[in-house]
């Protein structure tokens, strides 16, 4: 029905409705997500972060991310954004320098409160948009180009570019083929390696068997990439 839809109203109207109609269109991204936060806008009762954070979602991730920390001799990590560090506790990060970062500065603070004596990590507030990264290994990009408009998304890429990490692990909807724009803080699927971004082969991807909306998503990954190679 949706692909009937857009066969009979023309792709500009489609576009101008949603960004028109989002509540996020004269909002900056740190006013987005702020915004979010305080309104647990995702209506999840087990994480802040949203249903996709929750560790029904994320069992068989955490097993496949333990592996690839290992399997690529990875010592030190940039997850941003991190959100409540709610599925991420999980993975095995004792011999990982992990820092993670988030745009909302009470989710921070928060996670400051109730992590970081418990799993020696280290959190900051960080925008992927516009702040510099610290260097590290592999940058975890999780759940997060999903929200951005494609000028947000091009702003990232370029910081993540100049950041000086090796890897980017990032969500990707591996079956979807017509990436359209949105006003950052609403949500669509992504497939980095389709038009407009084009990203190359990945060199792993991992599969979330993701069950929302009845196994509508069950294509949602994380895929690896060498950054100089995207």
């Amino acid at each position: 029905m949706k692909e009937v839809i857009k066969k009979i109203i023309p792709v500009w109207l489609l576009k101008w409705h949603r960004n028109h109609n989002s509540k996020f269109r004269n909002m900056n991204a740190k006013e987005v997500f702020t915004e979010i936060y305080k309104s647990n806008h995702w209506k999840s009762s087990k994480s802040i972060s949203g249903p996709g954070s929750e560790i029904a979602q994320t069992n068989s991730l955490i097993a496949n991310l333990d592996k690839l920390l290992y399997d690529n001799k990875i010592t030190s990590v940039l997850d941003i954004p991190c959100g409540d560090f709610k599925w991420m506790q999980k993975v095995d990060l004792s011999k990982i320098d992990y820092i993670g970062a988030d745009i909302v500065d009470e989710l921070i603070h928060t996670n400051i409160k109730l992590y970081i004596e418990k799993y020696n990590v280290n959190f900051c507030i960080l925008n992927l948009i516009s702040d510099p990264l610290p260097k590290s290994d592999l940058i975890i990009v999780r759940d997060c180009l999903v929200h951005f408009s494609f000028a947000d998304i091009y702003s990232a890429i370029k910081n993540i570019k100049e950041s000086g990490c090796k890897y980017l692990l990032a969500t990707t909807f591996t079956n979807y083929h017509s990436n359209y724009d949105i006003q950052t803080g609403d949500w669509r699927r992504l497939n980095l390696l389709e038009n407009p971004f084009s990203f190359p082969k990945p060199i792993i991807v991992i599969n979330e068997n993701c069950s929302e909306v009845n196994g509508e998503y069950n294509d949602k990954s994380l895929a690896l990439w060498e950054i100089s190679k995207i």
